[in-house]
């Protein structure tokens, strides 16, 4: 199938959830999160800011800083389509920037070094079994995970999660999926 098209149709059925069921369901993938050892050990957790109708990280973000983690957030270096990290102490630390996402402001925050992030939270608009995803298409995500010797999970609502998405050979799986209903220790093979 066509990325592009399968990226609208997902965004399209995404729309169609009402404000409930968003609330609801990112609680109880929060809660799925939350009683995990791989976050329950982490000191430093990699997380995006989400918008609707990305699982809602927002209410992840606090409970990290609640429990005395360090929260780190990406910026995206769009001459080169990279990442780096930043330390988020406080949700003013952020911008706005491009299609009204938000971004640690590097003048704020401090960079922190890949090999310190424990667990990595890896978005996407769909994704299989496996672990394979389609992300939002800017590749920054691909770039990263090629580097990234960490732990990989991602966090979705069930109508996300397919047979199979398109891939390309330099995809890379996250290694465990969390819906609303259950927990998917992935496998590429």
């Amino acid at each position: 199938m066509n990325k592009q098209l399968l990226r609208q149709q997902m965004k399209e059925s995404l729309a169609k959830m009402t404000t409930l069921e968003y609330e609801q369901y990112s609680f109880q993938i929060a809660q799925q999160l939350f009683s995990l050892p791989l976050w329950q050990r982490a000191e430093t957790i990699a997380v995006t800011v989400s918008r609707v109708p990305e699982v809602d990280t927002w209410s992840l973000i606090t409970r990290g800083w609640e429990e005395g983690k360090k929260v780190v957030v990406p910026k995206c270096n769009p001459a080169d389509r990279s990442m780096d990290y930043y330390q988020l102490t406080s949700f003013c630390e952020l911008e706005t920037v491009y299609s009204g996402l938000y971004e640690p402001d590097p003048l704020r925050t401090a960079y922190v070094e890949p090999k310190e992030i424990d667990v990595l939270l890896v978005p996407g608009l769909a994704f299989d079994q496996r672990g394979y995803r389609l992300g939002f298409g800017g590749g920054y995500f691909d770039r990263f995970l090629e580097h990234f010797q960490g732990p990989t999970l991602a966090l979705l609502f069930s109508q996300q999660l397919l047979a199979e998405v398109p891939r390309e050979a330099y995809d890379l799986p996250v290694q465990q999926l969390i819906t609303e209903r259950q927990l998917y220790n992935c496998s590429s093979e």
